[in-house]
C-alpha cells in the first residue's frame, strides 16, 4: 500500500518488512522522517540509533503509543506522532464479537463443524434486553455506541475525560449494572488491568466482557478465574497480554509458551482473535496516507522553520 500511494504525495520511501531495529536503522540514514507499526516494542536502543541516523520524527501506525516511549525518544531528539483512521473497523468488529458473544457462536459454530446440530442448552441474549458498558469515549467508543442505539440497548459510557452525548457513570456503577463490558480506553500507567480482580468481582454475575483495546487494560489472571469459576458468562478478546511475538505468527507447527492464551482459547466461552479488528481496507489506506501525511507536515515544518 506504500508503493501505491507514496508516488501521489510525491514521496520515495524506502521500504523494509523488518520491525524497525538497530540491526536495520542504516535503511532510515538520510532521511529525517520514518513510519513504523505497532506490531513490535520499539526499543530504546533502536530509538537512540535511529537519533544518531539523523531520524527526527517517528509516525506511528497505530493510535497507541505503548510500544514506544515517547518521552525517551524526545529526549534523544525524535518526535513521535500517531494516526487517525477510520474508527469503523474497530468498531464493526466489536459489534460483531459482541454478538457472537451473546449468542454462543465459538460452541455453536465448533458443534456444527462436527456435524452435531442439536440446539445449545444456554440460550443466546438478544442485545435490546441488555445493558452495554462502554469504557472509553472517543472515537471508537463513540462509533460503537452509535452502532449500540440501532440494536435498542441501554448505553452506559465511563470515561475520565467526558466528551460525547452519552449516559455517564461511575466506571464501579457502570461494572455493576452492564451485561456487556467493552472496552475502548487506550493504554497507560493509570488503565494498566483497569479491570483487575477486584473490578472484575463488582461485575454482574453472568456478564461478557469485550477487548478491541489493548490486551493489558484486562487483569489476564483475574480473568480466567472468573470464567472458570462461571462468575462471568464469557469473552470475546482481540487482544491479549502478551500477544507480541505470537500474533501475526504462524504457531501452526511451534510451541505457544503463554498458558494465559494457551488456557483462554480452551474455554468454551471465550473468542480470541489476533488483534486483527483494525484489519480493513479502507483503514490501512487511511493508515498508510495519515502516516505520509504526518512525515510531510514535520518536513515542512523544518523546511520553513
Amino acid at each position: 500500500m506504500f508503493r501505491e500511494l507514496a508516488p501521489r504525495f510525491g514521496v520515495l520511501p524506502t521500504i523494509t518488512e523488518e520491525a524497525v531495529s538497530e540491526a536495520n536503522v542504516e535503511l532510515a540514514s538520510g532521511n529525517r522522517c520514518v513510519s513504523v507499526g505497532h506490531k513490535t516494542q520499539v526499543t530504546d536502543s533502536a530509538l537512540l540509533a535511529l537519533s544518531q541516523a539523523g531520524v527526527e520524527y517517528i509516525s506511528t501506525r497505530s493510535i497507541g503509543y505503548n510500544h514506544i516511549d515517547v518521552k525517551y525518544a524526545e529526549s534523544v531528539g525524535i518526535a513521535v506522532g500517531n494516526v487517525a483512521y477510520s474508527p469503523d473497523s474497530v468498531a464493526d468488529y466489536t459489534l460483531m464479537l459482541m454478538l457472537m458473544a451473546v449468542r454462543h457462536a465459538k460452541t455453536i459454530i465448533r458443534r456444527a463443524e462436527t456435524h452435531d446440530y442439536r440446539l445449545n442448552e444456554v440460550r443466546g441474549k438478544e442485545l435490546r434486553d441488555l445493558t452495554v458498558g462502554v469504557i472509553g469515549t472517543g472515537r471508537i467508543g463513540t462509533a460503537v455506541m452509535d452502532r449500540l442505539r440501532g440494536f435498542g440497548c441501554r448505553i452506559l459510557a465511563y470515561d475520565n475525560r467526558p466528551g460525547t452525548a452519552a449516559h455517564y457513570v461511575p466506571l464501579d456503577e457502570l461494572l455493576q449494572q452492564s451485561d456487556v463490558v467493552t472496552l475502548h480506553t487506550p493504554l497507560t500507567a493509570d488503565t494498566h488491568h483497569l479491570l483487575d480482580r477486584r473490578r472484575i468481582e463488582r461485575m454482574r454475575h453472568g456478564a461478557f466482557i469485550v477487548n478491541t483495546g489493548r490486551g493489558s487494560l484486562l487483569d489476564t489472571g483475574a480473568l480466567i478465574a472468573a470464567l472458570e469459576s462461571g462468575r462471568l458468562g464469557g469473552a470475546a478478546l482481540d487482544v491479549i497480554e502478551g500477544e507480541e511475538g505470537i500474533f501475526y505468527a504462524d504457531y501452526r507447527n511451534r510451541t505457544i509458551e503463554s498458558k494465559p492464551l494457551l488456557r483462554l482459547q480452551q474455554l468454551p466461552n471465550v473468542i480470541v482473535s489476533p488483534h486483527t479488528a483494525y484489519y480493513t481496507d479502507h483503514a490501512l489506506r487511511d493508515t498508510v496516507e495519515n502516516s505520509i501525511v504526518n512525515c510531510l507536515k514535520f518536513e515542512s515544518g523544518k523546511q520553513h522553520g
